[in-house]
């Protein structure tokens, strides 16, 4: 059977600046040693961040042989420490992403009339205000109930290609009970920044790595 084409997620999730500009720089890192590994990266979608070239969220296709093993190294928190690139006397120097992954949906899971896609407000931490646009997204699938949403990007057109991707996913849960747990704890798309227990770690503009 062949391996299921994967998306992963390069989040600057709420952070600030620099988190966007570390999505920039760490993507190319990510593209050169995950084809390497002999897997092949498609762009699939970037919310770009404030500054040319910053990205507060990447969406990348990945396909090849044994592709969920191969990218396994990668999820979860990626941390990298240095001086602000816009803001050179603060005193912050460690800078975090995300990175998360899951399966492509099948276009043939679903007919789109089947579907309510709803858009809403994001909020963040205790109703904190965070976007004047409905940027956030939950897709039901009326015949069976079962719903995603996505709310971290400000960017609507991503949230509902994230929303979707996650309804894909409970639908194969929902295939196979048998591998349910172990198939959600592999494939959890996180919707908020992990700070702690960084999977990498990197340093300076070089991007040496020390984890």
């Amino acid at each position: 059977m062949n391996a299921p084409t994967l998306w992963l997620q390069v989040s600057a999730g709420r952070c600030p600046a620099e988190c966007e500009w570390v999505v920039g720089h760490l993507v190319p890192v990510l593209i050169r040693d995950l084809a390497a590994r002999g897997l092949t990266l498609e762009e699939l979608d970037r919310t770009p961040g404030g500054q040319a070239g910053d990205a507060r969220s990447i969406l990348l296709r990945v396909t090849g042989p044994e592709a969920p093993t191969r990218i396994a190294d990668w999820l979860g928190t990626v941390q990298w420490i240095g001086q602000s690139p816009y803001r050179p006397r603060h005193p912050r120097k460690n800078w975090f992403v995300s990175v998360a992954a899951f399966r492509e949906p099948a276009a043939e899971v679903w007919n789109e009339r089947e579907l309510r896609i709803e858009t809403l407000r994001a909020s963040g931490p205790g109703g904190q205000h965070v976007n004047r646009t409905e940027s956030a997204v939950r897709v039901t699938h009326l015949p069976t109930g079962l719903s995603a949403s996505a709310l971290e990007e400000r960017s609507q057109h991503l949230n509902r290609r994230l929303a979707l991707a996650r309804l894909a996913q409970r639908f194969e849960e929902r295939a196979d009970t048998q591998t349910q747990a172990a198939d959600t704890a592999r494939w959890r798309q996180h919707t908020t920044l992990i700070r702690g227990n960084p999977v990498r770690v990197y340093r300076g503009i070089d991007w040496t790595r020390e984890r």
